[in-house]
């Protein structure tokens, strides 16, 4: 079984495939002061929980945007599995010319989803992250990784009001039922909100201008179901788009 690993800044979501299915997955906290061995502890509870045999890995791989974990998760797949994990980053067989002035300052979440959506769909493409930060990625009818945008992420905008207004309170992120609020939390909650649905569909229809050519729209993350119940430009939520990715980038570049 391949273990997949994509580290945020937010959450670590980890997935288990055995071939092409995704058998697990989990979500749990980031915490760049764990050590390899909590998080081999952690990994290993997951494991017994579900009635899973960490014998049963052969593979690991791992995408990384906080770089003090980079090495961290490596450590652990090597204590924990007894594995070398295949790490996402320059000079990594993607199958996806990458546009950008610079491509090693692509994230590799971002190059990873663009694996994952191109490989589904084969056409035009503008993926969503909704995570810490809201990444917007651009993919040509040719397979290629145009570019793309990066926006706060609605939660560090609800933190923000939070933590530069002195008299707003810290609220949850949550769609209200009318735009107009009546009450400071409601108040917060539209303009966070249906702000946010305001931004994606704004900059996914200039994306969609540039790219000129018929294009589908991919939105991953944990708070892309909520958003694309508002955002009418979202095609597809695909919650496991970054794990597929990696499934994928282990077939290509791996020599079993």
């Amino acid at each position: 079984m391949l273990f997949v690993i994509d580290v945020g800044n937010t959450n670590i979501v980890l997935g288990l495939y055995d071939g092409e299915r995704l058998a697990a997955s989990w979500r749990v906290a980031t915490r760049a002061d764990r050590t390899a061995d909590e998080y081999g502890m952690i990994i290993l509870e997951l494991f017994r929980h579900f009635g899973l045999e960490k014998s049963a890995v052969s593979g690991v791989i791992l995408s990384c945007v906080v770089p003090a974990l980079t090495y961290t998760f490596s450590t652990m797949a090597k204590r924990y599995f007894g594995l070398e994990a295949l790490s996402v980053g320059p000079g990594m067989k993607t199958g996806i010319p990458i546009l950008y002035d610079n491509p090693k300052e692509v994230g590799a979440d971002r190059i990873v989803n663009a694996v994952a959506a191109y490989q589904r769909h084969r056409c035009a493409l503008v993926v969503v992250d909704f995570g810490t930060a809201t990444t917007f990625d651009a993919i040509t009818s040719k397979g290629e990784y145009a570019g793309g945008a990066i926006a706060p992420g609605i939660d560090i905008s609800m933190d923000a009001l939070f933590v530069h207004a002195a008299k707003l309170p810290r609220v949850e992120v949550a769609r209200p039922k009318a735009v107009i609020g009546k009450n400071t939390v409601h108040s917060m909650q539209a303009g966070t909100y249906f702000g946010y649905v305001g931004l994606v569909q704004e900059l996914v229809g200039r994306m969609k201008k540039e790219l000129d050519a018929p294009s589908r729209v991919v939105a991953t993350g944990g708070l892309a179901g909520l958003i694309a119940k508002d955002a009418s430009c979202i095609d597809e939520v695909d919650e496991h788009l970054t794990l597929e990715g990696l499934r994928l980038l282990w077939e290509l570049n791996s020599n079993n």
